[in-house]
């Protein structure tokens, strides 16, 4: 059950959802790209420093608030609710337990504010499951870092101010020490490259960096700088948490829109709600979501106990891992039901069932795959044993 201020925060995301994301939704998909007053109006509700402390220009919310706000936005649509998440997910958090009060002074209150938009740059083409093989080098140069390389799949790579970085600050190993690195994307070369044409999540842009000896100064160091491959899995985990909930969000809009048609299409004679197929399909569709809605939830209270593990033993990691596991591919599974149930026409571009299934899918690959999850959620089980 959700408190009072959960509703609250609930409630203003739905409004917010339903009166300035679902109108423009299906048009941003199609041309590729949201509006960025979109994202200033999410900033002036405080939708994008959820997390950051107040004293930093944030709200200071609870992680169960925040993710029940991302399920409003992913209901209105996924691909802001990815800007969204990365806006109030792994950057800040990284920052604010590893970087230096300087850092989190000037970067955390200009993220909460939207002046500033983030990437997390961690990813490469040989690299994405197994980032521990990444070949960006950062070297030490007259009191600087140099940072060459390249790195794929960033989301908000286009409209990025800044990204953090990881690179190789060592010689290649089983575990390479891994600086991060806050680096902004005006710098010297730093080149975005071709914008990857997805299928599902279009109005998020997704693009390939090259870092061409890109200098940034020691202040632009975050933490440790042979320890941040650990800092990133960290992030992941809240991040996570954040996907699960986005597919919360696909997978609930999908049964709306689902339930809303199957009341007004007749076929012989009466509404297709009054066949017992379709009731059926609905019930599992709705029970499912609330599963994984449930775990969403539990996962995000193991975030808020890190460290202290549960009464199972399973570590935060296995909790995100089982909340995003599940929520994606409910959201997988739930769309796909909401397409049979629109028959012909969801199949058709006009109707919106397609979309949140091309969405669903997404939520399936990044921030872990589905397979790269049963992973890490079966090491933790047998370590527990």
């Amino acid at each position: 059950m959700l408190n009072a201020e959960q509703r609250e925060i609930r409630d203003l995301a739905r409004d917010f959802a339903e009166g300035e994301i679902v109108p423009r939704a299906a048009a941003w998909d199609r041309d590729r790209a949201f509006d960025r007053e979109v994202l200033d109006r999410l900033a002036e509700l405080g939708f994008l420093g959820m997390l950051t402390p107040p004293e930093y220009g944030g709200l200071g919310f609870d992680t169960p608030t925040y993710l029940v706000a991302m399920e409003e936005i992913a209901r209105g649509d996924a691909a802001l609710a990815l800007t969204v998440a990365i806006q109030n997910g792994p950057v800040p958090h990284i920052l604010l337990t590893h970087g230096s009060e300087e850092q989190k002074t000037r970067w955390l209150p200009a993220l909460a504010s939207g002046q500033k938009i983030a990437a997390f740059a961690l990813s490469e083409a040989e690299a994405g499951s197994d980032p521990s093989a990444m070949t960006t080098r950062a070297r030490e140069d007259d009191g600087d870092w140099v940072i060459s390389g390249s790195k794929k799949w960033v989301t908000n790579g286009s409209r990025a101010d800044l990204a953090i970085v990881f690179a190789r600050t060592g010689p290649v190993s089983a575990r390479p020490p891994i600086g991060a690195f806050l680096v902004d994307t005006g710098a010297e070369g730093y080149r975005v490259g071709r914008r990857e044409k997805t299928m599902g999540l279009c109005a998020s842009e997704t693009v390939s960096v090259a870092l061409e000896g890109v200098r940034v100064g020691r202040e632009r160091l975050v933490g440790d700088p042979g320890r941040a491959l650990g800092y990133a899995l960290g992030a992941l985990d809240l991040g996570r948490l954040g996907i699960a909930a986005q597919a919360v969000g696909i997978g609930q809009a999908a049964l709306e829109h689902a339930t809303r048609y199957a009341r007004e299409r007749r076929q012989f004679g009466r509404p297709i709600a009054d066949f017992g197929a379709i009731r059926s399909s609905l019930a599992m569709m709705a029970s499912r979501i609330a599963g994984s809605r449930a775990l969403v939830m539990e996962g995000a209270a193991a975030w808020e106990e890190r460290g202290r593990g549960d009464s199972e033993g399973l570590p935060v990691t296995a909790r995100s891992a089982m909340a995003k596991l599940l929520a994606s591919e409910t959201a997988m599974w739930v769309t796909e039901e909401a397409v049979r149930i629109f028959g012909g026409y969801g199949f058709m571009r006009e109707f919106p069932v397609e979309k949140l299934m091309r969405d669903a899918k997404g939520t399936e690959i990044y921030e872990g795959t589905s397979e790269i999850l049963r992973l890490v959620i079966g090491r933790a089980l047998t370590r527990s044993l």
